[in-house]
């Protein structure tokens, strides 16, 4: 299964509470911190409500 690296890039003051939780369930908190997630349709629909502040890239 394919995993995906996601960074943090942007700070989450001044989002909506929703999107700080939804950082928060992928891992992040920190601008500049990584976790490496598998794959998964329910990652991929907590990224697309956060693509403003978190970077994704593909990992083998």
């Amino acid at each position: 299964m394919a995993q995906l690296k996601v960074t943090q890039v942007r700070s989450s003051i001044g989002t909506k509470p929703k999107q700080r939780g939804t950082l928060r369930a992928l891992g992040l908190g920190r601008i500049g911190k990584t976790h490496v997630l598998a794959d998964t349709p329910d990652v991929r629909g907590q990224l697309n409500k956060v693509p403003h502040l978190v970077r994704v890239e593909e990992v083998d």
